[in-house]
């Protein structure tokens, strides 16, 4: 690896335990091309919103908008609140996340062992995805307090700038060989700021953003959707990270493909999230069309352990009728036979 982007032996900050994420394989087909997942998961918190976490904080510092002793504010459904709490602890600041209960327990639950404050905008028993509620609360919460910072991940450049060494790391993995890069878009963050800077990299990549049935980024209609940490529900603003021009291509996946696709790839052995699920489910269908020799990239964002009580629980799943036998087993199918070649 290239000493520019190498991890030292020994660290001092968790912080610097960020980035140089593994790339895997999950099948490819009989004529070369191949489908290899970015596992974001091997990033502290086991998400890669801890990237743009500690971007948004380095840049709020650099401005004199935070300084010592300071306190960090931001609307959250789970991910982005386990990076700042990290990010804060190690620095010193207080850290206060606005949630709802739409967030997994477990993100919650770890928010709160590192040492954050927990504001809730719905009662306990409402699964509702509250993100207006949630951002207009914490923008209040912060509006006129001294050495107090709103992140705002959703409209703040930072968000983007933090997954530039994203397309870094996949540029010199795979020698600038990569032919379609595929993620979720939620704040827009993650696959634009990697898009963005991967373009002054190389030429030729297709980009294509997947949201959930429900989202509103890609266009209507709208419906709630229990896809976690991504996408644009009704009453909420598209955020300005999210980058028309950047993206080639914008599609849905409805919950019940998403969710099945989480399932079927963990009987490979592999746990990932649940809108994850989403972008590996377009990416496969996709795989089999796909030139011989292509290179796709998907962006898994975040690993199954959190999903344990939701979308690997059957319970929760069939309470919700989101559970499908029959989509897991074709999407089964798929897999096994993608591996062999």
């Amino acid at each position: 690896m290239n000493e520019a982007l190498a991890r030292p032996a020994v660290v001092s900050r968790i912080s610097e335990l960020i980035g140089y994420t593994p790339l895997f394989e999950l099948c490819r087909t009989e004529t070369g091309s191949r489908l290899l997942l970015k596992l974001e998961m091997y990033n502290p918190t086991g998400t890669a919103k801890i990237r743009m976490a500690r971007q948004m904080v380095l840049d709020a510092e650099a401005r004199g908008e935070l300084r010592p002793g300071g306190h960090i504010i931001e609307s959250t459904s789970g991910n982005t609140g386990l990076g700042l709490a990290v990010i804060a602890a190690e620095r010193g600041y207080t850290f206060t996340a606005v949630v709802d209960h739409h967030a997994c327990a477990d993100k919650l639950r770890a928010m709160r062992a590192l040492g954050t404050e927990l504001v809730y905008v719905a009662d306990d028993g409402t699964e509702e995805l509250a993100t207006a509620a949630r951002e207009e609360l914490a923008e209040d919460m912060a509006r006129g307090q001294d050495n107090t910072v709103f992140t705002e991940q959703h409209n703040n450049p930072s968000n983007g700038v933090g997954y530039f060494p994203v397309a870094h790391e996949l540029h010199q993995a795979l020698d600038g060989h990569l032919d379609v890069l595929i993620g979720a878009v939620g704040t827009g963050g993650a696959l634009c700021g990697t898009a963005r800077e991967l373009r002054t990299l190389m030429s030729g990549v297709t980009v294509i953003g997947v949201e959930p049935k429900g989202s509103i980024a890609f266009g209507g209609p709208a419906h709630d959707y229990y896809q976690s940490g991504t996408g644009t529900p009704e009453g909420a603003g598209i955020g300005a990270l999210v980058d028309y021009d950047l993206i080639d291509e914008g599609v849905k996946v409805g919950d019940i493909e998403a969710f099945a696709t989480a399932r079927a790839v963990a009987r490979t052995g592999l746990l990932i999230g649940g809108s994850a699920g989403g972008v590996v489910h377009e990416a496969l269908t996709r795989l089999p069309a796909l030139p011989p020799g292509t290179t796709m990239v998907a962006l898994v964002n975040d690993g199954g352990e959190k999903y344990l009580d939701t979308v690997f629980d059957d319970d929760w799943m069939n309470a919700r009728n989101l559970i499908a036998p029959a989509v897991e087993r074709e999407i089964d199918e798929t897999l096994t036979k993608l591996r062999r070649n």
